[in-house]
């Protein structure tokens, strides 16, 4: 695994925060849920490509639904996303479903549960 530069850092951090901006403001799908967020973003050196890992507070539906219609504005939020990052090229966007934040509080409710049985 290739280690970011400091350049590639940066560019992760300013495309995580227009994301998240463009998709809690500016997106006007109903299928996308309110509880949404970006956990994690990585663009690739060439900025040719970008995960967003997203994070979705819901049932499974809910999040079948966000990504859905994240898939579908992918254009629209990748023009927004051109309008307020200067880069060379932006990228095109990849939306990963990211469950970790779930699996935390899960594990933290089974934790729970033991410790208290004791």
């Amino acid at each position: 695994m290739r280690k970011n530069s400091i350049k590639n850092t940066r560019i992760n951090g300013e495309v995580l925060r227009e994301l998240s901006r463009i998709i809690s403001r500016e997106v006007k799908d109903p299928r996308i849920a309110p509880m949404t967020s970006i956990v994690m973003v990585e663009v690739a050196p060439d900025l040719k490509l970008c995960k967003a890992y997203v994070s979705v507070l819901g049932d499974e539906k809910a999040q079948q639904d966000t990504i859905t219609g994240l898939k579908s504005s992918s254009g629209f939020i990748r023009r927004e996303l051109a309008h307020s990052l200067n880069l060379r090229n932006t990228p095109e966007i990849v939306f990963i479903l990211d469950q970790s934040i779930e699996y935390g509080v899960n594990m933290s409710k089974k934790i729970d549960e033991v410790t208290h049985r004791s």
